[in-house]
């Protein structure tokens, strides 16, 4: 295992590198510039600045010299400066607001992981009856309903008709819970549903019937037999999930005021910060790498028979 690990650990530079290229060329072959008039909003700047910022961030060289510049500060922790937010550099606004997209993602994951198996499991052990439909209910609304709106939801349902919670800000636990669950809910849906699924096809398979016919009782059958086993195509959606959750979400994050990456990352791209959108990209990229990492490395913890 551990050389299988080691091997897709290496196999991470050149997939970065590679994604860092992509992106590079894709800003760069967008039309604009971040130090044209639309960028700059209300205060376009004379051609004779945005020549004098062009040569000071060195976007007058050729691509290929821009790029490597880049991917050598990069591999010393060296984002540069931000074209938006030019008082404070990409390093820092990233160790600021990383942590707390990732806090708010890993809460809104527990949530949905943990909401989603116990739907998925009542649908699948009561199939066609009551706890089944109201299962798959959930799941759909959740699915379906945009976390936007579902956030607007909460605010007004628990923030001015109940006033139980904030309606924003990150200062205090009360403030965590109405974002944890806006983003949890479709998360949510699709573990509940591919969790009945799983749990359908392993209660009838072989195994699990012998175990009833030996005797052992409904909740060892469900838990120790049939739930490990379902678990496994589950995993499967953590890794890519927690990565998209944990690097932060634009609209639960503007909505509730959290002061996350997600909310930077879509400023940037407006403003074509062109070093920010580098470095959001690759921190996600490193993010969802290592997540499946951990999801390949669960998948001999959970069945015994995968070796690597």
């Amino acid at each position: 295992m551990f050389h299988y690990a080691l091997s897709r650990v290496l196999w991470l530079l050149p997939t970065l590198l590679a994604m860092a290229l992509v992106t590079f060329l894709v800003m760069h072959a967008t039309p604009g510039s971040p130090l044209d008039p639309v960028a700059e909003g209300a205060n376009p700047l004379s051609p004779e600045a945005q020549k004098n910022l062009a040569a000071h961030y060195g976007l007058d060289r050729p691509l290929h010299e821009q790029f490597v510049i880049f991917v050598t500060k990069a591999l010393q922790g060296d984002f540069g400066n931000s074209f938006v937010y030019k008082t404070r550099t990409v390093r820092e606004i990233i160790l600021d607001t990383f942590p707390i997209s990732l806090l708010l993602g890993s809460m809104a994951l527990a949530l949905a992981v943990v909401g989603g198996l116990t739907l998925g499991i009542l649908a699948a052990v009561y199939q066609n009856r009551t706890w089944d439909y109201l299962s798959v209910s959930l799941a759909t609304i959740g699915v379906a309903v945009p976390n936007f709106v579902l956030a607007v939801f909460l605010i007004i349902l628990f923030s001015f008709i109940l006033p139980l919670f904030p309606t924003g800000g990150w200062d205090s636990p009360r403030n965590w819970v109405l974002p944890t669950v806006a983003l949890a809910l479709a998360p949510m849906g699709i573990i509940a549903r591919f969790t009945r699924a799983s749990m359908l096809e392993v209660i009838r398979a072989d195994y699990t019937l012998t175990a009833r016919a030996k005797g052992l009782g409904e909740v060892p059958v469900i838990f120790k037999h049939a739930l490990k086993n379902a678990f496994i195509p589950v995993v499967t959606l953590l890794g890519p999930m927690f990565a998209a959750v944990g690097t932060g979400s634009f609209f639960v994050e503007s909505i509730f005021r959290v002061p996350g990456m997600g909310r930077f990352f879509v400023l940037s791209m407006t403003g074509r910060d062109y070093p920010m959108i580098m470095a959001v990209v690759l921190t996600y990229g490193a993010f969802l790498a290592l997540m499946n990492l951990v999801v390949d490395l669960l998948y001999g913890v959970l069945d015994p028979r995968i070796r690597y």
